[in-house]
């Protein structure tokens, strides 16, 4: 009784030490209130050591057994269509990513710097995964789980991943890339509680269920390598952005506390495919840096009024959801829900029609407040809470980062003069700058231009320090938040016989903001078909061809393309058609 008691005294002190720090708190919970003091004062020192694993979550965990995080919430709540849940305090994820951990070292023989390849939906051994690849000292490369053969055969080869971890679905698909391909030693499928078996595959669901719970953390440098991304350019297949233990694991500090706001009192819900940068941003590094609960909803597919009821049922407090989201969620009867707990909005990924904005804020009565950012960066740019609202914009630069418009010779512009977005990496570089494109000197080179990076996006700068985002300067499309290479699925029609050319742009969409358009010159034996099959056709090519996201949603079959004097094909003159086009 007595122990019950003491028990009981202890939760009503934490629940009345955490009232207490809610109501003392100011508008922005982190207290960054004052954007140009922070701003100019600001300095993120990067130890010779760091891993995120054993100074951020080791620390999370001392302090939750110590009493000392003040929440309600655990570290990690998991639920899915099927009525599962997990969850998981800092002591229990990381005594289940121990297990992982050992599983990638004996099992997997992943050595320091070797690199694991994982395409996993939001399941929970997605952030397990990633915590032992801290562990292990292992670069980890994420995939979105609608790669295809040709997808997963590029990534192995550019890479040389020695461990791929997957689903059963996938299985097939790897088999069938890695063909040929030496480097990679392992495969591993995540089965969660099925009983599906595969030779030459181990499942890790049922490796975990031997492996020990004790691990200890590798001593890694700030500058040793932790994730490779792949991101779509203009030409080329993707290319692989490093980033080191200090450019993510210690520089998304700065996105959990300054953008996100986040506290341990906190339940953050970002909506993102597992395979994309993001996830790393809002999922993982910003919110456990604060100490705050990483919620996650697995369902295959984006539902605006299901996502609406998960507002309603749980006590999200911060989320996170690309624009295409919200211009859905927009269109739903919104009053018919309740916001209890929800107090901060933010959106990334492409910029947010400034309607959408101010209709989530007339039913919700919160701001949507955009962040920028890249995958070869952590967010430069956002609309904090401590700075007033302008709807469209970008923000102003986040503490740590230089940003500014910069012309063709890297000078830097007048307000409202439209130039490159540019980051300045001299004298000072920013902590959470990718490190280069792996494998690619030349590439990495051209990013760079005097003292600036080139974030390859333009825009300009009002005379109140805002940013306002105006276009890529390239060819790539950014359709509902995937980041879209016109050389991929060119790529892709060009191996279906009809097709003799192919050139692909990013058009106008009021949900997506831009989707694939194809522009189709035809083989002769194919001009007579039903030009309607033979669209339909083309796209289902190019869905089984690539990842499926990438598909035109629109082909027009035309005579010839334009093309340069030297035969290249110059997509401006399609895009000034289209935009043509739509003003008429």
């Amino acid at each position: 009784m007595a122990i019950c008691m003491k028990h009981f005294r202890n939760q009503s002190r934490k629940l009345l030490r955490l009232f207490l720090s809610r109501s003392a708190s100011s508008n922005f919970n982190v207290g960054f209130n004052n954007y140009e003091k922070e701003y100019k004062n600001f300095k993120l020192d990067v130890p010779e050591y760091f891993n995120f694993s054993k100074h951020v979550l080791e620390e999370w965990k001392i302090k939750e057994l110590n009493g000392e995080r003040l929440s309600l919430f655990p570290a990690f709540w998991w639920v899915d269509d099927y009525g599962r849940e997990i969850k998981w305090n800092f002591e229990t994820l990381l005594l289940e990513s121990n297990k992982v951990s050992n599983i990638l070292s004996e099992v997997c023989d992943i050595q320091f710097r070797d690199c694991v390849m994982v395409v996993l939906p939001q399941l929970p051994e997605w952030w397990l995964i990633n915590i032992a690849c801290l562990q292990t000292g292992a670069i980890i490369s994420p995939g979105t789980s609608s790669l295809r053969v040709k997808d997963f055969q590029n990534r192995l080869h550019a890479s040389k991943a020695k461990c791929v971890i997957t689903i059963p679905e996938l299985t097939e698909a790897v088999d069938k890339a890695s063909e040929g391909i030496t480097s990679l030693k392992k495969k591993v499928f995540v089965d969660f509680h099925s009983n599906f078996e595969r030779n030459g595959w181990y499942s890790l669901n049922r490796l975990m269920s031997q492996a020990s719970n004790k691990f200890q953390c590798l001593k890694t440098r700030a500058s040793d390598p932790l994730a490779w991304f792949f991101t779509s350019g203009t030409t080329g297949l993707p290319k692989i952005a490093e980033h080191t233990h200090a450019s993510y694991g210690l520089a998304h500090k700065i996105t959990g506390r300054f953008w996100l706001d986040l506290t341990p009192n906190d339940v953050m819900w970002n909506v993102s495919d597992t395979g994309w940068a993001k996830s790393a941003y809002s999922s993982f590094f910003g919110p456990w840096w604060q100490g705050s609960c990483v919620f996650v909803y697995n369902t295959p597919r984006f539902n605006a009024k299901k996502t609406l009821e998960i507002f309603q049922k749980y006590p999200i407090s911060v989320t996170c959801l690309p624009p295409t989201a919200y211009r859905l969620l927009v269109k739903e009867d919104i009053k018919k829900f309740s916001f209890n707990s929800l107090r901060h909005c933010v959106s990334a990924g492409e910029p947010l029609n400034p309607q959408v904005i101010e209709v989530w804020k007339k039913e919700t009565g919160l701001h949507i407040r955009e962040g920028y950012g890249q995958t070869e960066m952590t967010l430069s740019c956002g609309m904090f809470q401590c700075i007033n609202m302008k709807p469209g914009s970008m923000g102003k630069p986040t503490p740590g980062y230089d940003l500014q418009i910069i012309d063709g010779d890297g000078n830097i512009l007048e307000p409202f003069d439209e130039g490159e977005i540019a980051l300045k990496c001299f004298p000072v570089r920013p902590v959470g700058l990718f490190n280069r494109y792996v494998g690619d000197p030349v590439k990495t080179k051209e990013s760079f231009k005097g003292n600036f990076y080139l974030t390859g996006d333009r825009g300009y700068k009002d005379r109140d320090g805002y940013f306002w985002f105006v276009g890529r300067s390239d060819d790539v499309i950014n359709s509902a938040g995937y980041r879209i290479g016109p050389f991929e699925v060119e790529s892709a029609l060009i191996e279906h016989p009809a097709v003799v050319e192919s050139a692909v742009i990013g058009v106008p969409c009021d949900i997506r903001g831009s989707i694939v358009k194809a522009f189709v010159v035809l083989a002769d034996d194919y001009k007579a078909h039903d030009m309607n099959l033979m669209v339909k056709m083309l796209q289902d090519h190019v869905k089984m061809c690539t990842a499926p996201y990438k598909y035109p949603r629109k082909i027009e079959i035309v005579e010839s393309l334009p093309k340069t004097i030297s035969g290249k094909i110059r997509r401006v003159e399609l895009r000034k058609s289209e935009n043509k086009k739509s003003e008429d």
